[in-house]
């Protein structure tokens, strides 16, 4: 799988979930601290081209894949697809 990025807030619970989820999937990942970045929601918006409300925001390569509920089903997808 290509590299994920994290784009979050070290404060954030769904944030820390979603580094262990690809600690634990033994992925490799960055995770971009907004905050220490600069990075505001209204940054991301214009790379996503969407609004973005909240964190984590997730890229799998240079797919945005969407916060932290969507990459745990996009893995899930990914895990059954590999299966089948």
């Amino acid at each position: 799988m290509e590299r994920v990025t994290i784009f979050g807030r070290p404060s954030c619970g769904f944030c820390v979930r979603a580094k262990q989820l690809c600690e634990i999937k033994e992925l490799p990942f960055r995770f971009i601290n907004m905050l220490e970045e600069g990075i505001s929601k209204a940054d991301l918006a214009q790379t996503i081209g969407k609004p973005v409300q909240t964190v984590p925001q997730i890229f799998v390569g240079d797919q945005h894949v969407g916060g932290y509920t969507e990459f745990s089903a996009f893995l899930r997808q990914q895990t059954e697809t590999s299966v089948s």
